[in-house]
């Protein structure tokens, strides 16, 4: 689950009239003509009490201090604040000026004057279903009163400052904000002012974007390792806060590392995680040394079974990627008998020419294992139709298992291609694949553009075991937790649901057949232990979530805008009871990742 380049502008405009437009609509602000005069307001005045501001559209003059200025990217501009304010704690009295490609010609501590056209922007564009910012367009500083202004003291975002509720429910556009009684209202009603964060803890690791996200309530869920888990979809975590630096140098952080003293700064919007501090002042970084988990080796009589999303691994990638890879299987995971692996790619990885074949992928990998010191492991799978399956254009992603097979037998019954659906086979009430590996009815539409499930048949100590690896389709579409209209979109979990349906009807069948069947589902489900999706796939079947059985802290394998939560999932039938289960967490809380996220394994008493 990866975000996309970080892009401010170009986005569709609002609120701006067609006389206004100087030439052809391409996306970006344009410039509009200056009249001899505009109104002079406070800055409070323009924001309002509202998300939108009374006077978008229009041309004002408005006075403050500039407090910082971003002079690089695609979003260039700057902040000025009201030093005194109207008094009303839902009104801002900060505003950002978009100066686009003109020269910025003010500097911080400043008292200006400026004139501008106030617009409603919304970064990613209204159809992604964000909130707006509210900004000066094509600002014209008009004077400059005084300079070396001390800045307006910055409002201190806490445990205290920031209410327990989330956000109201309806058009958040139409509703007078109300900061004392909800987070997502007390965040806009602080829209472009200094704000500031003490001794912040890290809940999601610094990134290529250089971004991180701290929390302001560290006693929010928190996770036994420094994240704050997301626990349901009314527990929105109302203390995460991005953080990106305006100045100096970005840090290296992990999540569990802590911003010592003073982070502070303007509060800005943007599309990738919401509110966000725009650090001209940014704590020292105090490192937790948050260390890399390992699992115990299974013994003799139990079967290990693992799940690793690799993260779009193909042969181009660097050998580093696949050395590391390897030592989180055999040394994190202590080497277990089966592994289900999610997005390997083809042997030409993102180049678009019809190759769908991933021998290279496996072997490459394959070898890193064993140059680490663990087994010569064998490999399964089914290369999709080109260019069906999602994932990045040309990489051809797919699911496939890994085995022992000093440990595991597989068995293999010939069959199984990219269309041909796996069938349950009653041998006199035993259970079988007709396919192994097969797929599950992969012509059927829940799997357009999305990965189809693989199923295998292994044996272990003269014992069949079923096998089925999944990477359900992602959240892309989804409106975001801060979304204008409450609850947001989940557009995504339609296609989830339906194919949530398929492996709960293959698993029936398996059970109908064998009540007693040895049956393991897993991989990258995209979807939260208390979902609907996974409600749909363990419904009548009797499977469990292995998430759901550790303590509600430690559940999470992947860590998004300052949430450590749950996307990938073992469930086990009920023939399968005798099981320790661990999530094994290298990844996804470190800045420095071999995949995004965690690996999981079960181990068996078959």
């Amino acid at each position: 689950m990866k975000s996309g380049p970080r892009t401010h502008r170009p986005s569709p405009i609002s609120l701006l009239t067609a006389t206004a437009l100087t030439g052809a609509l391409t996306g970006t602000l344009l410039a509009l003509p200056a009249p001899a005069s505009a109104a002079t307001v406070t800055i409070s005045a323009v924001q309002g009490s509202t998300r939108k501001s009374p006077y978008s559209g229009q041309q004002v003059t408005v006075s403050g201090i500039v407090t910082a200025i971003r002079t690089t990217g695609s979003s260039r501009g700057y902040w000025i604040q009201d030093p005194v304010g109207d008094g009303n704690p839902a009104t801002s009295d900060a505003i950002f000026a978009y100066a686009g490609s003109a020269s910025i010609t003010t500097k911080v501590g400043n008292k200006i004057t400026v004139r501008g056209t106030v617009s409603e922007y919304y970064p990613g564009g209204s159809s992604a279903g964000g909130q707006s910012l509210t900004e000066l367009t094509s600002p014209q500083i008009q004077s400059t009163a005084s300079t070396g202004n001390p800045l307006p003291a910055p409002f201190v975002l806490d445990a205290a400052s920031i209410p327990a509720a989330y956000t109201n429910s309806g058009n958040l556009e139409s509703q007078t904000l109300a900061p004392s009684t909800y987070a997502l209202d007390r965040f806009e009603s602080l829209e472009g002012m200094r704000v500031q964060v003490d001794n912040a803890r890290v809940v999601g690791a610094s990134n290529t974007y250089n971004e991180l996200f701290v929390t302001a309530k560290p006693a929010e869920n928190p996770s036994p390792r420094g994240g704050t888990v997301y626990g349901s979809y009314t527990s929105q975590n109302t203390g995460r806060v991005k953080v990106m630096p305006l100045t100096g140098t970005f840090p290296a952080a992990d999540v569990g590392d802590v911003l010592g003293g003073s982070t502070a700064g303007p509060l800005d919007y943007d599309n990738f995680g919401g509110y966000t501090l725009q650090a001209t002042t940014l704590g020292t970084l105090t490192d937790n040394n948050l260390a890399r988990e390992t699992t115990r080796a299974q013994n003799a009589g139990e079967l290990a079974v693992a799940t690793y999303n690799v993260e779009n691994l193909d042969p181009t990638d660097p050998q580093s990627k696949f050395d590391r890879l390897a030592a989180g299987i055999v040394t994190s995971l202590s080497s277990p008998d089966i592994v289900a692996l999610e997005e390997i790619q083809d042997n030409n990885g993102p180049t678009d020419n019809g190759v769908v074949a991933a021998d290279q992928t496996y072997t490459k990998l394959i070898n890193a294992i064993t140059a680490a010191g663990g087994p010569t492991y064998a490999y399964r799978q089914i290369n999709p139709v080109n260019d069906s399956d999602g994932g990045e254009p040309g990489g051809n992603i797919r699911v496939g298992f890994l085995y022992n097979p000093a440990r595991v037998g597989f068995t293999d019954r010939p069959g199984g291609t990219s269309t041909n659906a796996v069938s349950v086979v009653d041998n006199g009430g035993t259970a079988a694949l007709s396919y192994s590996p097969g797929r599950i009815n992969p012509t059927n539409s829940a799997w357009n553009s999305s990965r189809k499930p693989l199923a295998g048949e292994f044996t272990f100590q003269g014992k069949t075991v079923f096998v089925i690896a999944n990477h359900f389709n992602s959240k892309g579409g989804d409106q975001p937790l801060y979304a204008r209209v409450q609850p947001p979109t989940r557009s995504s979990e339609t296609q989830r649901a339906q194919q949530a349906t398929q492996v709960n009807g293959f698993v029936k069948q398996l059970l109908a057949v064998q009540p007693s069947a040895r049956v393991v589902v897993l991989g990258d489900l995209n979807d939260y232990e208390f979902s609907g999706t996974l409600s749909t796939l363990t419904s009548g079947t009797g499977l469990t979530d292995l998430p759901v059985t550790l303590p509600a802290e430690e559940r999470y394998t992947y860590v998004y805008q300052g949430n450590s939560q749950v996307l990938d999932h073992i469930l086990t039938s009920p023939a399968l009871s005798s099981y320790d289960y661990d999530i094994v967490h290298t990844n996804a809380e470190f800045t420095d990742q071999a995949s995004d996220h965690d690996p999981q394994i079960v181990r068996l008493v078959p």
